[in-house]
C-alpha cells in the first residue's frame, strides 16, 4: 500500500477527491498525513476523513529554506511514500526537492509547457488559445518544468472566463491525479524512470 502525503495552501478540492478515492478498499494508496504552509481551509477534509494534519506557516520563518526545513522534518515523522503537492502556493526550496525527489508530484491547470505559474487558466484565456488542459508532473526545481506524467486537452469555449474554464479543468486534474497516483501504487508508473527520462529529454 502506497503512503502518500498532502500538501495544499487552500480549499484542498483536489485533495478531498483524493481522500474520497483512497476511502475505496481497492485503491491502493492511503493519505497518512496532510499538510499546510498556512490555516488552510482544506485541512478540514481531513479532520473529516479521519488524517492527522500539519501546519508549517511560511509567514513565521526567516527564509524558504528555513520553512523548507521544518517542512522536511514534519514529513520524516511519517516517512511518506509520495508527496502531493495540491494547490501549495509556494515554491519548495531546492534542498527539500532534492531531498524527496522523483517522490514529488504536482497538479497544474493547463497543458505544459503551455502556460506554466500561478495563473496558468488566465493565461490560456490571455492568449486566446482555442484549448488548454491539465498535467500531472514530477516537481523539480523550475516552476512547473518537472516531467509530464498525465495530461489531457481542455477545449477552450468562446463564452469562457477565468472561473468558468477552471471549473471545467478541474475535474480532469482530480482524475489525472487520482489515475497517476493509482499507478505509482501499483508500480505500473516508475517516477525515478520518469524522472531519470525527463532528464534526459531536457540535456538533449
Amino acid at each position: 500500500m502506497l503512503s502518500v502525503a498532502v500538501l495544499i495552501s487552500g480549499t484542498g478540492s483536489n485533495l478531498r477527491a483524493l481522500l474520497e478515492a483512497a476511502a475505496d478498499p481497492d485503491y491502493p494508496a492511503r493519505i497518512v498525513v496532510v499538510g499546510a504552509d498556512r490555516d488552510a481551509e482544506g485541512l478540514a477534509h481531513a479532520e473529516q476523513f479521519g488524517i492527522p494534519s500539519f501546519t508549517v506557516p511560511y509567514a513565521q520563518f526567516d527564509s524558504r529554506e528555513a520553512w523548507g526545513a521544518e517542512l522536511d522534518a514534519q514529513l520524516k515523522v511519517w516517512r511518506p511514500d509520495l508527496v502531493v503537492l495540491s494547490g501549495l502556493m509556494r515554491l519548495l526550496p531546492a534542498s527539500l526537492v532534492t531531498e524527496w525527489s522523483p517522490r514529488i508530484i504536482n497538479t497544474h491547470p493547463a497543458y505544459l509547457p503551455e502556460f506554466p505559474g500561478a495563473h496558468g487558466v488566465r493565461d490560456a484565456l490571455a492568449a486566446g488559445v482555442a484549448q488548454t488542459g491539465a498535467s500531472v508532473i514530477l516537481v523539480d526545481n523550475g516552476v512547473d518544468t518537472g516531467p509530464i506524467l498525465a495530461q489531457e486537452r481542455i477545449p477552450v469555449l468562446p463564452d469562457d472566463d477565468e472561473h468558468a474554464l477552471h471549473e471545467r479543468i478541474k475535474p480532469v486534474e482530480r482524475r489525472l491525479l487520482i489515475d497517476v497516483v493509482r499507478r505509482v501504487a501499483t508500480g505500473e508508473l516508475d517516477l525515478g524512470a520518469a524522472a531519470a527520462a525527463g532528464h534526459a529529454t531536457s540535456a538533449s
